[in-house]
């Protein structure tokens, strides 16, 4: 195919106004012509499959009435307002009023629990927070632990210490003048899982959308075509849910789906179908269990999807195969963090794709894989993903955070002079591709070797016994670690005894890899503990190990 990544990369240009507020982009500027007003904006579907729909004028109107309420609370500018909804019109006019008044949303999932969202809330120093039946307990719960929280707003809910939504509402005018807010005005606070330290809050600008915005573009095959309709089964209270798929969708006037519950691949291929989806962002846990369960979708639903785009964890060459031919779309994967979205990834229809990569720099993102003196890496050569604080002419890159919630240190130890530092490793080939190799966290050394456990886990998966794998390091005072993976087997796969089974594995890996990669112990699990997006905790694995060695870690370094 006509590779153009070197002409786009090279005549990108940022133009980031001066003055910039994300509820206006996105809902407010759509709903002020009556024509744009009509357009969809969200299609929703609750649990027990009740559908909905919400246009850019039923959004704008509901938003301004929030605003004002808010504005009643006493919510001012640079305040804290938390959002722990689910998939609904609510959570979207939510967010838009926090950023409609000054202030800033506080997305929180209902997974984290009442400890979780306790920490994050009483960390954030959050004034209200907005509540649905299914989070509600959890946050009232938590409250007591929250000085700053005064006030709970609850969708669905009833309770004396909650205020209805629909109560609130009602009173309200339906006339709202947004306040003015800079480019780099605080918009969002996002918080890490907290899963091997304390949470950190990532403090994003609303200019961060527009930093975005390229690599929305290119990994939904330029977005939006006419009638795109966009859909993610990660909720819209996480980094990814909310930048690489919500707002970028509301930014363009486009429609979104959601969709209340949780995700099965069948009710994935249903959801798709039933709303003609046409782009989509999916975890590869998700799409690996398509394939599984589902490996002729469309011959059982008129699906019409046109751009896939997958984060979180590498897609494996047999799932970015199928794609292919079972949905005819060719997935582009893509790297970012909640720091820094969307800067590496691919586009095929623009430049080809390339099974087991994470692609390119998107345009307007200055990236290099930088040695431990800060040095660019020869090709080939792992290293760790940096991006530099301006892009190829010297402009500043939007999309970079303000730096980590009322934490200073933090912030500084993440840069090396202009360089963020991601702690996830990888290699460049001579054509530009980025070919990833593991956080910085999880590689280990063994008998002197540097293990990263990616390659390891893929050569896991592709025997024909096993459905998922992790790989960590078991302590040993010899070797300073010991390869140690954990293994699922695929249904129906239940030896007697697993000891030939683990030879026999040992021996897979052996015949694909060096021998120094062998996994010492494997030890067989019915599940591998994992995040709400479907990536592998293998600090909680790493842990379990450390205790089960009286407490010991081991240094990847």
């Amino acid at each position: 195919m006509n590779d153009q990544y070197p002409d786009l990369y090279q005549s990108f240009q940022w133009l980031v106004p001066s003055q910039f507020n994300i509820a206006q982009a996105c809902v407010h500027r759509w709903a002020e012509n009556t024509l744009e007003g009509r357009r969809i904006a969200i299609f929703h579907e609750d649990e027990a499959g009740i559908r909905d729909v919400w246009t850019y004028t039923r959004l704008s109107d509901t938003t301004q009435k929030l605003a004002n309420a808010l504005i009643r609370m006493g919510v001012q500018r640079g305040d804290r307002v938390a959002v722990v909804l689910e998939q609904r019109p609510e959570t979207v006019a939510s967010y838009m009023a926090i950023f409609s008044v000054g202030a800033i949303a506080l997305p929180l999932s209902s997974r984290f629990g009442a400890d979780g969202l306790a920490v994050r809330l009483k960390s954030a120093g959050a004034h209200v927070a907005i509540v649905d039946a299914i989070t509600a307990p959890d946050v009232v719960s938590a409250q007591g632990r929250c000085p700053a929280l005064t006030q709970i707003v609850g969708i669905d809910f009833e309770d004396e210490s909650v205020i209805p939504w629909r109560t609130l509402l009602a009173r309200q005018p339906g006339i709202f003048k947004p306040i003015p807010t800079s480019s780099d005005s605080p918009a969002l606070l996002l918080y890490t899982s907290g899963t091997t330290r304390e949470p950190k809050g990532v403090l994003l600008a609303h200019r961060a959308l527009i930093g975005s915005l390229p690599g929305f573009v290119a990994s939904q095959n330029w977005f939006p075509q006419k009638s795109d309709i966009f859909w993610t089964p990660t909720d819209w209270t996480w980094g990814s849910g909310i930048m690489d798929a919500l707002l970028p969708t509301l930014y363009f006037g486009q429609a979104i789906v959601g969709a209340q519950g949780r995700y099965t691949p069948v009710k994935a291929m249903e959801i798709m179908a039933r709303y003609q989806v046409s782009n989509v962002l999916l975890p590869p846990t998700l799409l690996h269990l398509m394939m599984t369960e589902t490996p002729a979708p469309r011959d059982r639903w008129p699906l019409r999807l046109r751009a896939i785009a997958c984060a979180g964890e590498p897609v494996k060459p047999d799932t970015f195969k199928w794609c292919e031919q079972a949905l005819g779309v060719i997935p582009n994967e893509m790297f970012g963090q909640t720091e820094l979205n969307y800067v590496i990834g691919n586009s095929h229809r623009r430049w080809p794709a390339l099974a087991g990569s994470i692609g390119r720099p998107y345009p307007g993102h200055q990236v290099a894989v930088l040695d431990k003196n800060a040095k660019a890496c020869q090709p080939g050569v792992v290293g760790e993903i940096a991006i530099n604080r301006y892009d190829i002419h010297g402009h500043p890159d939007p999309a970079l955070f303000l730096g980590y919630w009322q934490d200073e240190t933090a912030t500084k130890e993440k840069f090396d002079d202009n360089w963020f530092l991601t702690g996830d490793l990888a290699s460049v080939d001579e054509h530009g591709y980025y070919w990833y190799a593991g956080r910085r966290d999880d590689v280990f050394k063994s008998s002197g070797y540097r293990i990263g456990p990616d390659e390891i886990e893929e050569c896991l998966m592709h025997h024909a016994a096993v459905a998922s794998a992790a790989v960590v390091p078991k302590p040993d005072s010899i070797r300073g670690a010991l390869i140690k993976a954990y293994v699922v087997l695929k249904p129906g796969v239940r030896p007697a005894d697993g000891t030939d089974l683990q030879a026999e594995l040992q021996e897979y890996v052996r015949s694909q890899l060096a021998s120094h990669q062998t996994p010492r112990e494997i030890e067989f699990v019915d599940k591998l503990p994992l995040t709400s997006t479907g990536k592998i905790r293998r600090s909680v694995l790493r842990a379990r190990e450390a205790q089960r060695h009286g407490g010991s870690s081991v240094s990847g370094h």
